[in-house]
């Protein structure tokens, strides 16, 4: 409050307050369709207790939530109806792929009716590799998807995992100390 009693609204004050909102308050959509749903479920228990990071509120209506979670195989039958999903999402909207099904097929799965990685279809902004990926791989892509709505940087996709990040998918705690 300004002395002759005006009041000041600061804009950068709003959007840092704004980017916090989003930021804390994240409500997952889970696209579950096979056994990486399994994963997504044990990160929302009371073990991994997601809802310290802000990210409890699991819906389950796209027009309710902003950030989607595709967990397991998507087949080419599916696609479009994982599309419709997406946009049905109001902005901003994020995306995250878990398991090595949604990022690229899976290695067993390299048929012609399944989808070779979601980001055929839809822009995905974090990556989870693994089969099935740990429940602190989807913690740790949270919390990277947080950093990157408080930065408020470009929105680009995420680059897929390449082999030794794959490989390497059962010790996001190296990564989480080296951040």
């Amino acid at each position: 409050m300004e002395k002759d009693g005006s009041t000041v609204i600061y804009p950068t004050l709003l959007e840092e307050a704004i980017k916090w909102a989003h930021k804390n308050s994240l409500w997952p959509m889970p696209f579950a369709t096979s056994c990486c749903g399994i994963e997504v479920m044990s990160t929302l228990s009371s073990t991994y207790d997601l809802s310290r990071f802000g990210a409890e509120v699991v819906r389950f209506s796209p027009r309710q939530a902003d950030l989607l979670i595709v967990a397991g195989t998507i087949t080419t039958k599916m696609a479009p109806v994982l599309r419709s999903i997406y946009e049905q999402i109001l902005e901003p909207k994020w995306v995250i792929s878990m398991g090595a099904c949604a990022c690229s097929g899976g290695g067993i799965f390299d048929t012609y009716s399944v989808l070779m990685g979601i980001d055929q279809v839809i822009p995905v902004d974090v990556y989870v590799p693994g089969c099935p990926p740990i429940p602190e791989g989807l913690i740790h892509s949270i919390l990277h998807l947080q950093q990157v709505i408080e930065k408020s940087a470009e929105r680009r996709p995420a680059m897929r995992p390449n082999h030794e990040d794959a490989m390497n998918a059962m010790s996001y705690r190296k990564s989480a100390q080296e951040t």
